[in-house]
């Protein structure tokens, strides 16, 4: 008899992609479990509306933090978490089924690869194509490691097996939203280096960036991708940037806060 399987799908302010995401976990899903960090948009209302779905709502505070919140919910043995802005593909859905209808005592979890796109079009190289994350996984054996930024699950490695289908992720609808959400997840990195004593010098910020989009752009074939290409490898350059300015401001402040609180102490 095989395991049953609940899918796990994060999100917040997720209407405009929550319909097609739930929609293509149908095939293999025994559980549809929706945990939403109350949005303010019509997500949940869409949620209740396509039926088969369980909701469960709570504060956001970190990704690993609400994950490993909503993990224990799951009614099954296996999660497969799966994002909002994300799609199982068919091929994926029959390997999943597989491998719960088969069994194996040896494995806690699975990794899986991505197809990644970009304002619609679909990005093959700029190092879009090479990471793999672990997305099926034990209830029992999985939980987040405490990180803000491209958590991850905390599994034994040799308890960890691969799959070849793969995830469709359309990463976001403007230039707008990628923008806001760089910005957003390079404050978590450069305020998480700072807070285990990482600084940024000159060298970091002037060197780091260049030699990020040459990497991406040249080496990793992201000139083959187009504009799209191109785009993505500076923003990954800006990025880059991004995070070892905030990070060098971080240590800046920090350095002239201590003199300035022992100058309010003294008067």
């Amino acid at each position: 008899m095989s395991d049953k399987l609940t899918v796990l799908i994060p999100c917040r302010n997720e209407s405009h992609n929550i319909r097609q995401c739930v929609e293509s976990v149908r095939q293999v899903a025994d559980e549809i479990l929706v945990a939403d960090s109350l949005s303010t948009d019509d997500t949940t209302d869409l949620v209740r509306g396509l039926g088969g779905c369980r909701l469960i709502e709570r504060e956001f505070v970190d990704h690993a933090d609400f994950k490993n919140w909503a993990i224990p919910q799951a009614s099954h043995p296996w999660i497969l978490q799966i994002d909002a802005d994300e799609r199982l593909t068919g091929r994926l859905a029959a390997e999943i089924r597989e491998v719960l209808d088969r069994g194996d005592p040896e494995r806690d979890g699975y990794a899986v690869r991505f197809d990644n796109y970009f304002l619609g079009r679909r990005i093959r190289h700029c190092g879009w194509n090479r990471s793999t994350v672990i997305r099926l996984f034990r209830r029992e054996a999985g939980r987040y490691g405490p990180s803000r930024v491209h958590e991850r699950l905390e599994i034994d490695p040799s308890r960890v097996g691969n799959l070849a289908g793969r995830i469709e992720h359309h990463t976001c609808r403007s230039l707008d939203q990628w923008t806001e959400k760089q910005n957003r997840y390079t404050t978590f990195w450069a305020e998480d280096r700072h807070a285990v004593g990482r600084r940024a010098g000159l060298a970091g910020i002037l060197f780091r960036p260049p030699l990020r989009f040459l990497q991406l752009y040249l080496f990793r074939g992201g000139f083959l991708d187009g504009t799209a290409g191109l785009i993505v490898c500076l923003s990954s350059m800006y990025y880059t940037f991004l995070k070892y300015a905030k990070l060098w401001q971080l240590s800046r402040e920090s350095n002239v806060n201590p003199r300035t609180n022992g100058q309010h102490r003294h008067q």
